[in-house]
């Protein structure tokens, strides 16, 4: 992937745990590197197809003094966080924050944090048998774009499906989205029990009815083992009310440890299983 830099952009802030810090400001230096495909910008000379850096260094600098933070971290943070935000071009960045000035006593060159944020495409699928249930898929569908960290890219048809594991109980509707996202993934996960939640999600019965069900089922090529996330869902490729939705906007995605396409999954899986 192509690369555009920023070399020690000096600003002057006000962040810092200490009082004087925030009353006397000191100098900062910001180094960016940004990575996106400059392909069509070389080739057409065309200015919208890239990042114009002159642009970025202003407001760069306009967003780290915006606010006052004591930590360089979360002065980092917000720095990458804006260029994703607001860069759609950008896939990825790095940022290295330099504190020179920092008040530690001893001779240094500098104090200084490195973070590296990209955005993240994850496949979530959504289900609900209770209540309206379509009107549930596109509450959950409306409250995960709505969120500043998420932009919903794809989505899939809705399909009417028979319960699993527990069978006394209404039919489902599912469905699957394809989402960007700079959440990582116990805060994605996070966000999306918070979602349940807000659509009176209750948990009584395993595999029970419910208003609404949101699951995690790829998050890039990502394999986890977290209790609290685990990914690839590790279910998705036995059940077909997933595979199919998937496969309908991400035919050729590899499952991690399966490696395998999801259009081969799903094509197995249809040997056995039937949706309506």
């Amino acid at each position: 992937m192509d690369k555009i830099y920023i070399k020690n952009l000096e600003i002057f802030a006000y962040h810092g745990v200490l009082d004087e810090e925030k009353k006397l400001g000191q100098k900062f230096i910001i180094s960016l590197e940004l990575d996106l495909n400059l392909r069509q910008a070389a080739l057409h000379e065309n200015l919208d197809e890239t990042v114009n850096y002159a642009n970025l260094c202003h407001e760069v600098e306009n967003e780290f003094k915006k606010e006052k933070y004591d930590l360089i971290e979360t002065a980092a943070e917000k720095i990458a966080e804006f260029i994703l935000l607001n860069y759609e071009i950008v896939n990825s960045v790095k940022v290295l924050l330099k504190k020179p000035w920092a008040p530690i006593g001893k001779p240094l060159e500098y104090a200084g944090v490195e973070i590296e944020r990209k955005r993240h495409v994850v496949y979530i699928g959504i289900g609900s048998n209770m209540g309206d249930k379509e009107k549930n898929l596109k509450d959950a569908i409306k409250l995960i774009s709505s969120n500043t960290y998420n932009k919903v890219t794809k989505e899939s048809k809705f399909y009417e499906t028979k319960p699993v594991g527990y069978l006394d109980q209404d039919d489902f509707i599912n469905c699957v989205i394809e989402i960007k996202t700079l959440f990582q993934p116990g805060e994605l996960m996070d966000f999306l029990l918070d979602v349940e939640k807000q659509l009176k999600r209750e948990r009584i019965i395993r595999w029970g009815p419910r208003t609404i069900d949101l699951d995690i089922l790829l998050y890039d090529d990502l394999i986890s083992y977290d209790e609290h996330t685990i990914i690839p869902h590790p279910r998705m490729a036995e059940r077909l009310f997933v595979i199919k939705p998937l496969c309908e906007i991400a035919p050729y995605m590899v499952h991690p440890i399966l490696n395998k396409r999801i259009i081969d999954i799903e094509a197995e899986l249809s040997e056995n299983q039937k949706l309506k």
